[in-house]
């Protein structure tokens, strides 16, 4: 690889960016394509970001001050603990375009997805010292389903960012542990601090992948003072978020979220994941599973052991396919080019060229790549659920019902909202909901765990019986009870509503019919209501 790191310095300074652009533009292509393709296929953005812009709004409305508190998740709100940029950002960006968050959230995660293409082509091309491989990586990052779908949805408006940054800081580090550069310095002090200010988990990726650069590329007493300035540094910068959340929350905030999202140690129930996944994925998909993984026994073998030592703690530490599956480009691109392209012209097929060997295998790749990336970002044609993997938590039927409850009910209401449109609910409607996990993290893994167990029991809810009585073990009352009708996600599962919910809520004595549409009925809930003695007794009914 050190030739090849050579070659890539040299090529840098004979020519600039606008020799790059044919080798950045396949990837930029692909990525601008599926873009499109998902803005085709979704009226609204998939999953859910309304908790991100009830909390842009409240900062707004706070007058940019750090808020405390976000209401409308449960009863008493949630803590505000979240890194804040991307927070403050939207809050900048709602007062100044008034644009509606729906359009925001389809817009702007897909825009910050293609943007970090760039910088992960050029840390490829200068760890490589290859262009056809930068290439490569980056396209095949472009497409790739399971990195897709966390940053082109709504959730993307905070980890595509994260993303951005990351990488930024990744790229910089490289040269400032190989060269031992100090002009990189001050770079990738700032990337860090930007990727502590917008999310955890990134932050933890950034940092591993920081380490391994130094000691692939430097170990030296020097490089150790560089990483730690960075580090610490970032810590530092950044003081002024973390040491107002610790006042405000204690400092048990922090270590209250770390455990309900996955975390450190992932590598069993990762491994078990990526595996499950497989099985259930098309054929053509498979290639994104078996290549990295050979690709890293080949690297083995070969005695460089860079790309599989950080694809191995990224599956260990972090366990994210996301961040997987990203590394694993990265192990792609090399074998392909330098294991079967080079087997393929040395062993197996003499007669053809190298040139045309790698052609081969690029457009064997951007093939499946197109194809599996189009399939997840356009899915069906269900204008609810969207695709398996980039499913709408909201249609016009919700829309309308929020608008609706906005409108004809009081803002102190309480509502349980069944399905994922729960989350999107307090922020269009300013109403409360009484049963859901988001936000909840911060208040610890037991409070968390509770939420969600609530929230799917009462979402899978097929009859009032069902319903009462999930409300009444959880000793929950509310105003209101949001039903949807016909197809429905839970936490992002298809599910469909029969049509044994309508009727035995039309027939009971504890639901008032207030608002109906042909995707959601809206129920106000009596004063003093028990459940029936004519429901069925034992299990709970669905």
């Amino acid at each position: 690889m050190a030739s090849h790191q050579t070659d890539s310095k040299t090529t840098q300074e004979q020519h600039g960016l606008g020799y790059e652009l044919p080798w950045l533009l396949p990837a930029l292509l692909a990525g601008f394509g599926i873009f499109y393709f998902y803005l085709s296929s979704h009226s609204y953005p998939s999953f859910g970001a309304g908790l991100y812009f009830q909390i842009a709004e409240h900062i707004g409305e706070n007058g940019y001050a750090l808020p405390k508190t976000i209401p409308g998740y449960t009863a008493d709100g949630v803590p505000f603990a979240y890194p804040p940029l991307m927070f403050y950002a939207l809050a900048v960006i709602l007062d100044v375009t008034h644009l509606s968050p729906f359009t925001i959230a389809r817009f702007l995660p897909g825009l910050v997805t293609v943007a970090y293409l760039v910088p992960l082509y050029f840390f490829v091309r200068d760890l490589s010292g290859s262009r056809p491989q930068a290439s490569l990586a980056t396209l095949i990052v472009a497409v790739s389903p399971q990195i897709l779908q966390w940053h082109i949805s709504a959730g993307g408006i905070v980890r595509a960012p994260a993303m951005l940054f990351a990488l930024t800081g990744i790229y910089s580090g490289l040269h400032l542990f190989r060269e031992r550069d100090v002009r990189w310095l001050v770079p990738s002090l700032i990337a860090f601090s930007l990727t502590i200010l917008t999310h955890p988990m990134y932050t933890i990726f950034f940092a591993m992948s920081f380490f391994l650069l130094y000691v692939r590329f430097d170990r030296s007493l020097r490089g150790f003072l560089y990483g730690s300035l960075v580090g610490v540094g970032g810590v530092v910068l950044t003081a002024p978020w973390w040491s107002a959340v610790l006042s405000m929350h204690g400092s048990t905030v922090f270590a209250a979220a770390a455990g309900t999202h996955g975390g450190i140690g992932g590598v069993i129930p990762t491994v078990k994941h990526l595996f499950k996944q497989q099985l259930n994925e098309p054929p053509f998909l498979s290639v994104w599973y078996m290549i990295p993984a050979v690709g890293c026994l080949w690297l083995v073998l070969k005695r460089e052991f860079f790309l599989p030592a950080w694809l191995f703690v990224v599956v260990a530490a972090i366990g994210e396919p996301r961040f997987v599956f990203l590394v694993g480009a990265l192990v792609s691109a090399r074998f392909v080019f330098d294991g079967i392209a080079r087997w393929l012209k040395d062993g197996a097929l003499v007669s053809l060229n190298r040139e045309k060997v790698v052609t081969f295998s690029v457009v064997l790749l951007v093939t499946v790549g197109l194809s599996g990336g189009t399939l997840y970002a356009t899915g069906g044609l269900n204008a609810h659920a969207g695709s398996p993997s980039l499913p709408q938590f909201v249609d016009d039927g919700d829309v309308e019902a929020m608008a609706w409850a906005e409108s004809n009910t009081s803002p102190s209401a309480e509502f349980v909202v069944l399905g994922d449109a729960a989350e999107w609910f307090p922020q269009q409607t300013d109403r409360t909901i009484l049963v859901g996990p988001w936000g909840v993290e911060w208040k610890g893994h037991s409070q968390y765990r509770s939420q969600l167990r609530h929230f799917r029991q009462l979402s899978r809810c097929h009859s009032s019986y069902c319903l009462t009585g999930r409300l009444m073990e959880i000793r929950v009352h509310p105003d209101y009870v949001y039903v949807p009708k016909g197809t429905y996600t839970i936490r992002g599962m298809q599910m469909s509503q029969p049509n044994t919910m309508m009727a035995t809520m039309l027939s009971s004595s504890q639901y008032r019919l207030v608002f109906e549409n042909d995707g959601v009925a809206i129920f106000e809930v009596a004063d003093g209501w028990h459940p029936t003695t004519s429901g069925p007794t034992g299990p709970l009914p669905t």
